[in-house]
């Protein structure tokens, strides 16, 4: 993977960014469901995306990728968190993850491919992180509906 040396960095600031992604939830009036919620697990929660970014962009089966974030969307439906708001805060995050990537300098045409590469890599992560949110989402209501 040309994106490599990033994602190392990346891992490397997770407890930094995890701290930015929390910042930004319990700050952002559209997430208000989540200021209801510790931000210390929102932090972790957070943390574990970055620290393992290498893990699940290289080797995370879709179906380990699934069972993470199906269970992400049936606890934030048992936690009555809005789903509109659980796709914004995976959007946030994976904006915070960017807006990192984007500070860093890029000054061969090699370092700006790897910046392009890993922004697809990530886009197609987070999409598939918030299609399996929905479905655990979806799933909970219709168990919680019986």
């Amino acid at each position: 993977m040309l994106a490599g040396r990033l994602v190392s960095l990346i891992e490397a600031h997770a407890d930094e960014l995890a701290g930015r992604v929390q910042t930004r939830l319990h700050g952002d009036g559209r997430l208000a469901a989540y200021h209801r919620l510790d931000p210390g697990e929102l932090r972790t929660r957070a943390g574990r995306v970055f620290l393992h970014l290498g893990e699940w962009l290289e080797r995370a089966s879709d179906r380990e990728l699934e069972a993470e974030y199906v269970e992400l969307g049936r606890a934030r439906r048992v936690e009555r968190i809005p789903l509109s708001e659980v796709v914004l805060a995976l959007l946030l995050t994976r904006r915070t993850l960017w807006q990192f990537v984007e500070s860093q300098p890029a000054d061969t045409v090699l370092e700006v491919r790897q910046q392009l590469e890993l922004e697809l890599l990530v886009v197609r992560f987070f999409d598939r992180a918030i299609l399996h949110a929905v479905r655990g989402y979806e799933t909970a209501a219709v168990a919680a509906s019986r």
